[in-house]
């Protein structure tokens, strides 16, 4: 009779032991699902790198382009939260208007539902199979030399452990779907406000809602169900829209107001929704009997995956004609401080919210590079002008210029060796050291640009003057270095490497009127029409505009 309870406490023991060896396969499993999708969507981003960045320059062309774009971005790098904070990296960078911003990020709802399907595929017989990619991939990356294979066999190894993971979840929730206090617990909670709240911050603490929505798919699929059956089940997915906001509200800390007013409009865009289909679905008590079931009965994660895309195109056909009626009240409820503008500085180009993107963050940095250039050619326009009106007032600007264009070639570097660190492809790898290797030459043109301003000073000091055909000639030498600066710009901003067979011929033909300048220049010596300590500025002025050309000539070459 004694034995008895010890069996007893021996079963519970053992019961206890095996509810929390499936917790622990529970979260094996989810990690792997995470992680596999990190890494498959990781890869997927490498082969599209420039397509991603064509697509974001796109965003300025319709409401529909702006969805369109925002599905695609976030259909291959699977997470909303990640798009949106990169639109509000846009929207703080001046690089994008609040109007692009919100049809982006309700295209990027409706990206993000792609993750609720491949959760779905976890019932699907044939799921062993495709864990095997997770091995082939694997052996394709370790063995393969081309960079290419190389980034498809990772992508085969994260879509493997996504399946093995889904697979690990499965497993560890079927012990659940036999015990009746989990049944009984997971009824309970029937109400529909309350399964909303949970699937709200269950959300905002793993800041992932398709990770939520893949847990809830595999529950149901494992034949538990949440509260009443029904429709209840819906409203943690309804939440989990609204809890996947909390992302885009912590990037816009620290940033500006149209940043702000565009993670608002996340916030709004998901609330408006959720609530207007927590009514519908509170006055249609059997939607998901009358609809879904009916038609795919026997598939309940794919019946809850399809509701998650319904939910989101619905409520982007709802709101996209309303887009402007989002910025107003976002504006009002914000509003910008008097006085203050919401032009993005030099240094918002360099916003650490795209690092997580690595391809997109190359782009910026290629455009705060491009920036850097402007600024340069700016100061040596200055300076050049100055000279030739006699002003030594101008070194002050000069000097202002140079110091922006000093600080943004620091602010570059540290940038750049930041992304870095990520898993870069091939292509944004060789695009990081041409962009090093341009903003080094580009810093020496604000530096040759300095020296001008002493040879103003210098011609102020010891009253030298030049005739006007001298300042013409050296007027007509600094238009070829402009237009030097316009085919350089086409290599260095478009890519167009053809550009640089026109960047040669413009830098040979500077190279000549040097020559010919300095040439000039020893006649008019021999036959006494300039003084002879006027040698030293004007032989060195125009050898520090050829410098200025040849260092526009390593940019465009860092490139090609």
């Amino acid at each position: 009779m004694s034995i008895l309870p010890c069996y007893g406490i021996l079963a519970a023991v053992l019961g206890a032991m095996d509810y929390t060896l499936s917790v622990v396969s529970l979260l094996a499993g989810l990690g792997a699902f995470l992680f596999g999708f990190k890494v498959l969507s990781d890869n997927i981003e490498k082969l599209a790198t420039n397509r991603l960045r064509s697509w974001f320059d796109k965003t300025g062309k319709s409401r529909l382009a702006g969805v369109g774009i925002g599905t695609a971005v976030t259909a291959i790098i699977q997470s909303s939260s990640a798009t949106t904070v990169m639109v509000v990296g846009f929207v703080n960078a001046g690089l994008m208007s609040l109007f692009q911003a919100t049809t982006v990020i309700m295209g990027a709802n409706i990206g993000t539902t792609i993750t609720a399907y491949i959760a779905s595929m976890a019932e699907i017989p044939l799921i062993e199979f495709v864990t095997a990619f997770t091995c082939v991939g694997v052996f394709m990356n370790m063995l393969c030399k081309s960079d290419k294979v190389k980034t498809i066999g990772l992508m085969l190894a994260g879509l493997g452990l996504v399946f093995l993971g889904l697979e690990y979840m499965s497993n560890a929730m079927s012990i659940y779907k036999d015990s009746p206090e989990f049944r009984n617990f997971l009824t309970t909670v029937s109400n529909p406000f309350l399964l909303l709240i949970i699937g709200l911050i269950f959300t905002a603490i793993v800041q992932s809602s398709s990770a939520v929505t893949s847990l809830v798919i595999v529950m149901v699929g494992q034949g538990l169900v949440i509260g009443d059956g029904g429709n209840d089940v819906l409203f943690l997915v309804l939440g989990s829209n609204i809890g996947t906001c909390i992302t885009a509200i912590l990037s816009s800390i620290g940033a500006n107001t149209n940043a702000k007013r565009a993670s608002l409009i996340h916030l709004m865009f998901n609330v408006f929704g959720s609530v207007i289909f927590t009514v519908f679905l509170l006055c249609w008590p059997t939607f998901m009997q009358d609809t879904l079931a009916t038609w795919f009965p026997n598939a309940a994660g794919l019946q809850i995956a399809l509701f998650h895309t319904f939910f989101n195109v619905v409520c982007t056909c709802m709101f996209l004609p309303m887009a402007n009626i989002f910025v107003k009240i976002a504006t009002c409820i914000i509003p910008g401080k008097k006085g203050a503008g919401e032009t993005a500085g030099d240094s918002v180009l360099l916003d650490e919210r795209f690092i997580t993107t690595p391809s997109v963050a190359v782009s910026q940095a290629n455009k705060a590079a491009s920036r850097m250039a402007e600024l340069a050619m700016q100061s040596m326009t200055i300076a050049l002008d100055g000279f030739l009106a006699g002003d030594e007032s101008r070194k002050a600007q000069v000097d202002e210029l140079n110091a922006r264009v000093a600080d943004m070639e620091k602010r570059i570097v540290a940038y750049l060796i930041k992304i870095s660190a990520s898993d870069l492809s091939l292509t944004d790898e060789r695009l990081v050291s041409s962009i090093h290797h341009a903003t080094s030459d580009i810093i020496r043109i604000s530096e040759l640009a300095d020296n001008v301003t002493k040879y103003t000073r210098n011609c102020k000091r010891d009253n030298i003057e030049f005739s006007a055909g001298v300042l013409k000639s050296l007027q007509e030498m600094y238009a070829k270095i402009q237009l030097l600066y316009k085919k350089t710009l086409e290599v260095f901003d478009k890519k167009d490497i053809t550009a640089i067979k026109a960047v040669d011929e413009v830098e040979d033909s500077v190279d000549a009127s040097r020559k010919e300048m300095v040439k000039d220049h020893i006649r008019r010596l021999n036959e006494g029409k300039c003084k002879p300590e006027s040698s030293g500025v004007f032989i060195n002025l125009v050898g520090n505009l050829e410098r200025a050309a040849d260092h526009l000539t390593y940019v465009a070459h860092a490139f090609d």
